[in-house]
Protein backbone atom coordinates (compact mmCIF):
# COMPACT_ATOMS: atom_id res chain seq x y z
CA UNK A 1 0.00 0.00 0.00
CA UNK A 2 2.79 2.40 0.90
CA UNK A 3 4.58 1.61 -2.38
CA UNK A 4 1.49 2.53 -4.40
CA UNK A 5 1.26 5.88 -2.63
CA UNK A 6 4.97 6.47 -3.30
CA UNK A 7 4.47 5.73 -7.00
CA UNK A 8 1.49 8.05 -7.18
CA UNK A 9 3.48 10.85 -5.54
CA UNK A 10 6.37 10.36 -7.97
CA UNK A 11 3.97 10.30 -10.92
CA UNK A 12 2.43 13.61 -9.81
CA UNK A 13 5.83 15.25 -9.34
CA UNK A 14 7.22 14.09 -12.70
CA UNK A 15 4.72 15.75 -15.01
CA UNK A 16 6.02 15.98 -18.57
CA UNK A 17 6.77 19.42 -19.92
CA UNK A 18 4.63 19.94 -23.00
CA UNK A 19 6.37 22.98 -24.42
CA UNK A 20 5.59 26.66 -24.42
CA UNK A 21 2.19 27.96 -25.48
CA UNK A 22 1.92 31.62 -26.47
CA UNK A 23 -1.56 33.06 -25.96
CA UNK A 24 -2.65 36.36 -27.53
CA UNK A 25 -4.78 38.33 -25.07
CA UNK A 26 -5.96 40.93 -27.60
CA UNK A 27 -9.73 40.97 -27.94
CA UNK A 28 -10.31 38.27 -25.30
CA UNK A 29 -12.43 38.55 -22.17
CA UNK A 30 -9.90 38.50 -19.33
CA UNK A 31 -11.68 36.09 -16.98
CA UNK A 32 -12.33 33.47 -19.64
CA UNK A 33 -8.78 33.78 -20.94
CA UNK A 34 -7.37 33.35 -17.44
CA UNK A 35 -9.46 30.26 -16.74
CA UNK A 36 -8.11 28.57 -19.89
CA UNK A 37 -4.55 29.57 -18.96
CA UNK A 38 -4.99 28.28 -15.39
CA UNK A 39 -6.02 24.87 -16.71
CA UNK A 40 -3.06 24.77 -19.10
CA UNK A 41 -0.44 25.61 -16.47
CA UNK A 42 -1.92 23.11 -14.01
CA UNK A 43 -1.55 20.42 -16.69
CA UNK A 44 2.17 21.20 -16.94
CA UNK A 45 2.39 23.57 -19.91
CA UNK A 46 4.49 26.71 -19.95
CA UNK A 47 2.13 29.53 -20.92
CA UNK A 48 3.01 33.04 -22.04
CA UNK A 49 0.28 35.67 -22.41
CA UNK A 50 1.11 38.58 -24.72
CA UNK A 51 -0.83 41.82 -25.34
CA UNK A 52 -2.09 41.91 -21.75
CA UNK A 53 -3.12 45.55 -22.14
CA UNK A 54 -5.55 44.59 -24.92
CA UNK A 55 -7.47 42.01 -22.88
CA UNK A 56 -11.07 43.05 -22.23
CA UNK A 57 -13.25 43.37 -19.17
CA UNK A 58 -16.96 43.17 -19.88
CA UNK A 59 -19.44 45.61 -18.44
CA UNK A 60 -20.11 49.31 -18.40
CA UNK A 61 -16.87 51.30 -18.64
CA UNK A 62 -17.42 53.80 -15.84
CA UNK A 63 -18.97 51.25 -13.48
CA UNK A 64 -15.99 48.93 -13.94
CA UNK A 65 -13.53 51.74 -13.22
CA UNK A 66 -15.53 52.84 -10.17
CA UNK A 67 -15.65 49.29 -8.75
CA UNK A 68 -11.92 48.83 -9.23
CA UNK A 69 -11.16 52.18 -7.55
CA UNK A 70 -13.30 51.11 -4.58
CA UNK A 71 -11.29 47.88 -4.45
CA UNK A 72 -8.06 49.90 -4.30
CA UNK A 73 -9.21 51.59 -1.08
CA UNK A 74 -8.98 48.30 0.85
CA UNK A 75 -5.85 48.44 2.99
CA UNK A 76 -4.53 47.55 6.41
CA UNK A 77 -6.27 49.29 9.29
CA UNK A 78 -3.05 49.93 11.20
CA UNK A 79 -0.50 50.58 8.47
CA UNK A 80 -1.11 50.43 4.70
CA UNK A 81 2.52 49.41 4.10
CA UNK A 82 1.58 45.94 5.37
CA UNK A 83 -0.74 45.34 2.40
CA UNK A 84 -2.81 44.12 0.70
CA UNK A 85 -1.11 45.37 -2.42
CA UNK A 86 -3.25 46.00 -5.49
CA UNK A 87 -1.74 45.73 -8.97
CA UNK A 88 -2.09 48.65 -11.36
CA UNK A 89 -0.22 47.29 -14.40
CA UNK A 90 -2.23 45.26 -16.95
CA UNK A 91 0.19 42.32 -16.86
CA UNK A 92 0.15 42.06 -13.07
CA UNK A 93 -3.66 42.36 -12.99
CA UNK A 94 -3.89 39.37 -15.36
CA UNK A 95 -1.26 37.49 -13.35
CA UNK A 96 -3.29 37.96 -10.16
CA UNK A 97 -6.44 36.84 -11.97
CA UNK A 98 -4.75 33.57 -12.97
CA UNK A 99 -3.32 33.17 -9.46
CA UNK A 100 -6.84 33.31 -8.06
CA UNK A 101 -7.82 30.36 -10.26
CA UNK A 102 -5.11 27.94 -9.12
CA UNK A 103 -4.44 26.41 -5.68
CA UNK A 104 -1.69 28.94 -4.96
CA UNK A 105 -0.68 27.55 -1.54
CA UNK A 106 -0.37 23.91 -2.64
CA UNK A 107 2.82 22.58 -4.21
CA UNK A 108 1.05 21.92 -7.51
CA UNK A 109 -0.22 25.50 -7.65
CA UNK A 110 3.15 26.99 -6.76
CA UNK A 111 4.86 24.95 -9.49
CA UNK A 112 2.12 25.81 -11.98
CA UNK A 113 2.37 29.53 -11.23
CA UNK A 114 6.10 29.45 -12.03
CA UNK A 115 5.19 28.32 -15.57
CA UNK A 116 3.21 31.51 -16.29
CA UNK A 117 4.56 34.64 -18.00
CA UNK A 118 2.50 37.71 -18.89
CA UNK A 119 3.75 40.57 -21.09
CA UNK A 120 2.53 43.97 -22.19
CA UNK A 121 2.61 43.95 -26.02
CA UNK A 122 4.72 41.28 -27.73
CA UNK A 123 8.39 40.83 -26.73
CA UNK A 124 10.91 40.63 -29.57
CA UNK A 125 11.77 36.98 -28.87
CA UNK A 126 8.10 35.98 -29.33
CA UNK A 127 7.30 38.02 -32.47
CA UNK A 128 7.66 35.08 -34.88
CA UNK A 129 6.05 32.41 -32.70
CA UNK A 130 2.57 31.09 -33.41
CA UNK A 131 -0.10 32.64 -31.19
CA UNK A 132 -2.98 30.69 -29.76
CA UNK A 133 -6.35 32.16 -28.84
CA UNK A 134 -9.47 30.60 -27.37
CA UNK A 135 -12.62 31.08 -29.43
CA UNK A 136 -14.99 31.07 -26.45
CA UNK A 137 -13.03 33.86 -24.79
CA UNK A 138 -13.23 36.24 -27.77
CA UNK A 139 -15.54 39.23 -27.44
CA UNK A 140 -18.91 38.90 -29.17
CA UNK A 141 -20.52 42.33 -28.65
CA UNK A 142 -19.37 45.70 -30.01
CA UNK A 143 -16.31 47.27 -28.37
CA UNK A 144 -18.48 49.79 -26.48
CA UNK A 145 -19.61 46.98 -24.13
CA UNK A 146 -16.04 46.38 -22.91
CA UNK A 147 -13.06 48.19 -21.44
CA UNK A 148 -9.49 47.17 -22.20
CA UNK A 149 -7.15 46.23 -19.39
CA UNK A 150 -4.81 49.04 -20.49
CA UNK A 151 -7.56 51.68 -20.23
CA UNK A 152 -8.52 50.42 -16.77
CA UNK A 153 -4.88 50.49 -15.69
CA UNK A 154 -4.50 54.08 -16.93
CA UNK A 155 -7.56 55.11 -14.92
CA UNK A 156 -6.30 53.56 -11.67
CA UNK A 157 -2.79 54.97 -11.81
CA UNK A 158 -0.59 53.01 -14.23
CA UNK A 159 1.91 55.40 -15.79
CA UNK A 160 3.21 53.05 -18.51
CA UNK A 161 2.58 53.45 -22.20
CA UNK A 162 0.27 51.44 -24.40
CA UNK A 163 1.98 50.11 -27.50
CA UNK A 164 0.00 50.47 -30.70
CA UNK A 165 -0.36 47.64 -33.11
Amino acid sequence: MAEQQELKKEHVLLKPERGEIVVDGAGCIAGRLCSHVAKLILKGNRVTIVNAEKAMLSGHRYKTIQLYKEHLEISSATNPIHGPFHPRRPDTILTKMVRGMIPKRKASGIEAFKRLRVYISIPDRLRNSSMKSFEDSKITKPMSHYITMGDLAKEIGWSGEMHGG
